[in-house]
């Protein structure tokens, strides 16, 4: 079981990096006013979504101890996230804010990863 937990924990790596490397490498033509929402970045957020899901659920059936407050924190922001970029995903440009906004949940929902103990 543990091996399955660790393939998922990739794959969640996997989806974190999808989100956040379709933001970095937009912050030029966010400066320019021209970012837009990559097909990646969604599929980034939903892979994020499913294996979390799925890393909560195999960690409670092996009875580790799961911070639920964490996981409902992360799981809002990663909610807030997706639901940005599902509704803009086919503009053509999106406001700086709003796509600052996805950059900054994102990283915050790394650093509560790693850092909220």
């Amino acid at each position: 079981m543990d091996v399955l937990i660790h393939l998922f924990v990739g794959l969640h790596i996997i989806g974190i990096a999808s989100l956040l490397g379709g933001f970095l490498t937009q912050m030029k033509a966010m400066g320019e006013g021209a970012a837009r929402f990559s097909p990646a970045m969604l599929h980034g957020a939903l892979t994020m979504l499913v294996t979390g899901v799925v890393l909560v659920g195999l960690n409670q059936a092996q009875d580790y101890s799961v911070n639920n407050i964490k996981i409902g924190v992360k799981l809002a922001l990663l909610i807030v996230i997706l639901g940005l970029v599902y509704v803009k995903r086919d503009e053509e440009r999106v406001d700086k804010g709003l796509f600052g906004l996805v950059g900054l949940l994102t990283t915050a929902n790394v650093f509560i990863a790693v850092l909220w103990t």
